[in-house]
């Protein structure tokens, strides 16, 4: 037999013993509104279960361990790695040039020539000044010993003389006047010896092969200043004037630069640049070019005045000349690598307003725990996690934003529609 709801049991009890009056049809009306009541009541209780006990259709993830960079990406201006603005040293007309744009040179290679007519002639002039100074030195250099010794005889026999007469005139026969003239001739004779002794006219000649040297070697320089020769070896990228131009002084006639490699300069945050370090690896991105691998090859130890931030300069090769200096690229730098990371996905993290983050952790009775958690770098979609959670553990990616701690969930497939739902 099937059981009776008890109110509806009590009913039938009384039903039993009563007659078939109109007290009967009374007590059958409150039974089956009794009945109605129960019903209601015991539909209305499982409805409230339902509620208080909520099943949430979510997206999971399970927590992996994997390898993560710490990346630094910004923006960056490229430069040669050498670069050469020729400026002449004296102005002259251009005579010739020996390039043109696009053209690879070496170091040393002669470029263009000046005017320099002027210039030669001047040579020719202090290089006889020179050779003339030269010959005097060599001869003063040769007849120097000889004004040497033929000075001393003079000394020797001027004091000779004076000794003689003086003892003749001692003994009376001899004037005082002859005496005084010997004596002037000793003095002029012990000059001309200090003289030659100090080889005064050697030092004469040694001084003017000096000056016309200098003379010599400034006239070369200034013909030298009219040949135009490459510093540095690389490519001309500007030629502004042409044969017969006179440009003004202190303005580049040629423009050299070494493209065998680039250098980017960027400007980033003293907090990033800390964690660089010159030789850390890097990228370069140029407008529809393949990354290029580059390295870190210095990192400002000073603000930039001009932009409070710190400059970074990143070095790349540049073989084929596709990167182009005074273009924009895009640098990635890799400060830190760590290995064996656990990580989680980035929407996985839930961050509150006072910075802490947290995770929805699934227990393995199918609930959701919110789970407070450290995190480190983020790479591509992905967060390093410090502490909080292990790897095989399962996070909710979609759907933990206001999901209550401890909520009942369900993992939806990433596949299947936003709004189906598990039976």
């Amino acid at each position: 037999m099937l059981a009776l709801h008890p109110t509806l049991g009590s009913i039938l009890r009384v039903m039993h013993f009563a007659s078939n009056s109109r007290r009967t049809r009374l007590l059958l009306a409150v039974a089956a509104l009794a009945l109605a009541t129960a019903m209601i009541s015991a539909g209305c209780s499982s409805k409230e279960e339902q509620e208080a006990s909520p099943v949430v259709t979510v997206e999971a993830a399970t927590v992996e361990r994997s390898t993560l960079q710490d990346n630094i990406t910004t923006d960056a201006i490229l430069y040669p790695r050498d670069q050469a603005a020729i400026v002449p040293k004296i102005s002259a007309p251009i005579k010739k040039f020996y390039v043109q744009r696009g053209s690879r040179v070496h170091a040393g290679e002669l470029l263009a020539e000046l005017e320099n007519q002027d210039l030669l002639g001047a040579l020719t002039e202090n290089q006889g000044g020179y050779d003339q100074a030269e010959a005097s030195y060599k001869n003063a250099e040769q007849s120097a010993p000889q004004d040497l010794q033929i000075a001393k005889q003079q000394l020797d026999a001027a004091q000779k003389l004076y000794d003689s007469r003086e003892s003749l005139y001692k003994q009376g026969a001899m004037s005082a006047k002859d005496v005084q003239d010997a004596s002037i001739a000793v003095t002029q004779a012990r000059n001309q010896y200090e003289l030659a002794e100090n080889e005064y006219n050697l030092k004469i000649a040694q001084g003017q092969l000096t000056a016309a040297k200098g003379k010599t070697a400034s006239a070369q320089a200034a013909v030298d200043y009219s040949r135009i020769t490459s510093p540095i070896s690389g490519v001309v990228t500007d030629r502004p004037y042409n044969v017969g131009d006179t440009p003004p002084a202190g303005v580049p006639i040629l423009t050299v630069m070494n493209l065998s490699s680039v250098v980017a300069r960027a400007h980033i945050s003293p907090e990033e640049a800390a964690e660089l370090h010159v030789g850390d690896q890097a990228s370069l991105v140029g407008a529809g070019e393949p990354a290029v691998r580059a390295r870190v090859i210095v990192v400002s130890p000073a603000l930039d005045p001009n932009s409070t931030a710190i400059q970074v300069w990143i070095e790349a090769s540049n073989p084929h000349d596709a990167l182009k200096p005074g273009s924009t690229v895009n640098v990635n730098m890799v400060a830190k690598t760590v290995d064996d990371a656990i990580v989680v996905p980035a929407d996985s993290i839930l961050t509150a307003p006072d910075g802490t983050t947290s995770l929805m952790v699934i227990s393995k009775d199918q609930h959701a725990h919110q789970t407070a958690v450290k995190t480190g770098i983020r790479q591509r979609g992905q967060v390093q996690v410090l502490s909080g959670v292990e790897p095989g553990e399962q996070v909710v990616t979609v759907g933990s934003y206001g999901l209550p701690d401890g909520a009942k969930v369900v993992v939806r497939k990433a596949a299947e529609p936003a709004g189906a739902e598990s039976e």
